[in-house]
């Protein structure tokens, strides 16, 4: 990082209106960042920081220096960027907003094998639901989104990067579980665990209940949780039943903690999306991030697939 430490500090302790919070986001001493706050106040000569309210506030005068202090780390951010790749090297920070399921169980072993290729950049992964990460896409908070349902946004281009399959999830002791098969009509009383609104998980979900005659007033949803992983640890414990992405169950499969229940007539595909900012394709780090999962989009659909 070529930016001037205080700076930065400045900046995280503007970011999270926390001592404390920027302290944990830095790695430091809560002393120590106070100890950089005061240092730089001195320097300028006035407050930058309002603390006599429950959380800290900016002050006028630290409002124009965070403004300026952006403005400033986006141009040492770039040189950072043309100094690397001076030396053949990929560098600079890459910020990725990414749907929970991809998140968790599908983008980790990606960035590992980047981290690899790319040791010289600085990832920041956001995870959080697909209205979310289209958010940050079209404000410019990421330049890379992974997203589980569509994009409704005009400011972002997408395009299909994976095939996915929700698959409906009981206990090994549900009644179900020894059926070969159930109907859609039985889900209706069922107590259904579903993810959040504006998750997009749950709008394939009722959108595909719905084209095949289960409307989302019929069903009976027990509990909304704002995780995958909620979601499975409440079926795992007998609270529900719940459609989950196939690539998110494989150790609970294996392990025989849940159990896969097929429904008679209905399939729910879906398609994991690639979202960008509209305008030029990203370079730099976004560039060879973008590269990395087309190829792993394309060695996949040469790969024989398993069930």
């Amino acid at each position: 990082m070529l930016e001037n430490f205080r700076l930065t500090v400045f900046r995280a302790v503007a970011a999270q209106r926390s001592f404390r919070r920027a302290a944990e986001q830095l790695y430091l001493t809560q002393p120590a960042v106070t100890q950089q706050i005061k240092a730089l106040e001195e320097l300028v000569g006035l407050p930058l920081f309002d603390r006599s309210g429950r959380e800290i506030t900016l002050t006028s005068a630290g409002a124009l220096l965070l403004k300026h202090a952006e403005q400033s780390f986006n141009l040492l951010e770039q040189a950072a960027v043309e100094l690397a790749a001076l030396k053949g090297q990929v560098s600079g920070t890459l910020r990725i907003a990414a749907s929970t399921t991809i998140a968790q169980y599908i983008l980790p072993p990606l960035l590992g094998a980047f981290l690899r290729l790319h040791p010289a950049v600085h990832v920041e992964l956001d995870s959080s639901n697909t209205e979310s990460v289209v958010d940050a896409i079209a404000t410019g908070r990421a330049s890379l989104g992974l997203v589980e349902g569509p994009p409704h946004a005009g400011q972002v281009r997408s395009e299909i990067w994976l095939e996915d399959e929700l698959v409906l999830l009981v206990p090994p002791g549900h009644q179900w579980a020894a059926q070969r098969s159930i109907t859609l009509q039985q889900i209706a009383p069922a107590p259904l665990l579903m993810r959040e609104r504006g998750s997009g998980t749950r709008e394939v979900i009722e959108t595909t209940l719905e084209a095949a005659g289960l409307l989302a007033r019929d069903l009976h949803i027990a509990m909304e949780l704002n995780s995958t992983e909620a979601i499975l640890g409440c079926i795992e414990s007998g609270v529900g039943v719940g459609f989950v992405s196939r690539s998110a169950v494989r150790r609970q499969l294996v392990m025989g903690t849940l159990a896969i229940v097929p429904v008679t007539g209905l399939t729910i595909p879906r398609n994991l999306l690639l979202l960008t900012p509209a305008g030029p394709e990203p370079t730099g780090a976004a560039g060879a991030m973008l590269e990395l999962l087309r190829q792993h989009r394309t060695q996949l659909r040469r790969t024989p697939k398993r069930r």
